[in-house]
Order: structure tokens, then C-alpha cells, then sequence
């Protein structure tokens, strides 16, 4: 008698939830690629020379930033609650950090290549400067997210804010004002970010265990939410009103991702106050988490955009041409 054939192991499939986190950054990916050309399509404005690696490079930036400094705050929020569980979530501060400084690194190699210097003349520029004063100040804070008291990477985290600040500002006009207004804003983003995406990892760790306190958590991050908000729309509404003419608003590659980026905010801003609702009305946490999950999607391709924006040309000599 034959024996019978042993089945093969069946072989994993991989899930929806995987293929979607895939594709969705491969779309970024081309999105940072080529937002910039398309954005400068038809405006008669000059290319930026490597455009879409630094566009990648920027959103690396925004994003590790975003992902340290938010997660300082949400620890300390969720300090504040009584009888809060002990668990918390595995920390990504220092990888965050290693990547910004990568991302740093990666720009300081772009500028060097398109200017035609070598790296120390790189760093003798004020961009390669700056470049350089951020990927110490990640690092640095990569160190403290290792040590003892991780709270100190706040202070090179301010550093690389003041950077990035000053980085973007070179213009002639104004550059202090430029200045102090993207620091604010550049900080409020990404506390609210960053923020978010520590608090949705604590809630799905606490909604079983401790279901009362991962709402609570929440309901605390949605307080502090509401002033990033409104930091974040009046630094926002400066910078564009000193910066952007309004004859090129729609000719200028910086008035169109202007445009997409005031579209998108405008989507947060709905999905944000559908989950705060959701909070007040639904005592499981489970519908709220769903529904902030979907604002953080939202708000990350808010970073993309923002970091295109910093990419484009400055539109003030589309408009006095």
C-alpha cells in the first residue's frame, strides 16, 4: 500500500493591511519623486537641480523629526494620567533620529555634488552649514533617546528646528521673520504628527488592558491638538501671505502645492474633528483609534507636500518680472 502524500504547508498570504502599507509608500516615494516637477509644469520657473532626492530627503527629515519630538510629548502626556499602565510602546525615537541624520547627511552630499565642491567647502556654505549643524543635532538626540533620560533630545531637536529655520530662509526679505514663523510651525506640526502616532501606538496597547485610560490618553492629546491647530494656521497663513504673491498664486509651482497642501489640511481638519466628536459620543476607544488612524494618514501626506514646498522656487520674481 502507497503512503499517502504528506499536504505541502500551505503558504502565507500576505495581508491587505501589508500590501496597502507598501503600496501606499511606494506612491509617496513617486509622489516626493516627481511632486516638484509637476508642481513647476508650465510656469516657466527654473528646475531645481536634483529636485525629487532632495524632496525625499526633506520628507525623511520632517518625518524623524516629527516622530522624536512627538513622542516626547505624548510621553509626558501620558505621565499625567492616574492609574495609567506601566506598558509602553517599543520606542522608535533613536532609529527616527539615526534617519534624520541621514537624511541631513544626504542633502549635504546632494549640495556638494550640485555646486561642484567637495564636502569640507560644502560645509564652508550657509546651506551646507545648516546641513551640517542638523545631522549633529539628530544624532545628538539619537544619543539621548539611548541614555538614561531621553527627554534631553528635546534641546537638539530645538537645534535642528533652528536649522531647518533658518535653512529655509535665505531670501533678502525679512529672513528673521521667515525665520521664527517656520520654527513655530515646523514645531507645532510636528508635535501634532509625531504626536498622534505615539498615541494611537499607546491606545492599541492599552484599549484591552486599560480601555479608560488609552481614552483618556486620547482626549488629552486632542486638548493640546487643538492649539497646535491653531498655532500651526496662523504661522501658516503669515508665511503664505508674506511669501506668496497674489498674481502667481496659480502660476507659480509654490502657489499650486500651496494649494494642495491648504486642500489636504482642509481634509485633516474634518477627519480631525469626526474623531474628536467620535470621542465625546463613543465610550470605545476602538472607534476613535479608527477614526484618528485615518488623520494621521491625512497628516502624512501633509509632510510630503510641505516637504515639496520647500523645494520649489521662491515665486517673488514671477511676479516683478
Amino acid at each position: 500500500m502507497l503512503p499517502s502524500r504528506v499536504p505541502a504547508p500551505a503558504r502565507r498570504r500576505p495581508s491587505a493591511a501589508v500590501l496597502g502599507t507598501v503600496g501606499a509608500c511606494l506612491l509617496a516615494v513617486a509622489a516626493a519623486l516627481l511632486g516638484a516637477t509637476a508642481a513647476a509644469h508650465g510656469t516657466g520657473e527654473l528646475g531645481i537641480p536634483s529636485a525629487g532626492t532632495a524632496t525625499l530627503l526633506r520628507t525623511v527629515l520632517f518625518g524623524a523629526l516629527a516622530v522624536h519630538l512627538g513622542a516626547l510629548a505624548a510621553t509626558a502626556l501620558s505621565r499625567t494620567l492616574p492609574g495609567r499602565p506601566e506598558s509602553a510602546p517599543r520606542g522608535w525615537t533613536a532609529a527616527a533620529s539615526v534617519a534624520g541624520a541621514l537624511a541631513a547627511a544626504g542633502q549635504i552630499v546632494r549640495l556638494a555634488r550640485i555646486s561642484d565642491l567637495g564636502l569640507v567647502e560644502t560645509y564652508g556654505t550657509r546651506e551646507g552649514g545648516l546641513l551640517l549643524l542638523t545631522a549633529n543635532g539628530f544624532a545628538l538626540a539619537a544619543c539621548c533617546a539611548v541614555s538614561r533620560r531621553p527627554a534631553l533630545a528635546a534641546a537638539p531637536l530645538a537645534l535642528v528646528v533652528g536649522a531647518e529655520a533658518l535653512r529655509a530662509h535665505p531670501e533678502a526679505y525679512s529672513p528673521a521673520v521667515g525665520a521664527a514663523l517656520t520654527a513655530v510651525h515646523l514645531t507645532a506640526a510636528s508635535l501634532w504628527c509625531g504626536g498622534l502616532l505615539h498615541v494611537l501606538r499607546t491606545m492599541r496597547l492599552w484599549r484591552r488592558t486599560a480601555p479608560v485610560a488609552a481614552r483618556a490618553l486620547l482626549g488629552r492629546y486632542a486638548r493640546l491638538a487643538g492649539l497646535l491647530y491653531a498655532a500651526l494656521a496662523a504661522t501658516g497663513t503669515c508665511s503664505a501671505l508674506r511669501r506668496l504673491p497674489p498674481d502667481v498664486v496659480l502660476t507659480s509651482a509654490y502657489g499650486r502645492t500651496l494649494l494642495a497642501k491648504l486642500v489636504l489640511v482642509a481634509v485633516v481638519s474634518a477627519l480631525a474633528l469626526g474623531a474628536r466628536r467620535r470621542l465625546v459620543s463613543d465610550a470605545d476607544p476602538a472607534t476613535a483609534h479608527r477614526r484618528a488612524c485615518r488623520e494621521l494618514v491625512a497628516l502624512a501626506a501633509v509632510v510630503l507636500v510641505s516637504a515639496v514646498l520647500t523645494v520649489v522656487p521662491d515665486p517673488h520674481w514671477l511676479s516683478t518680472r
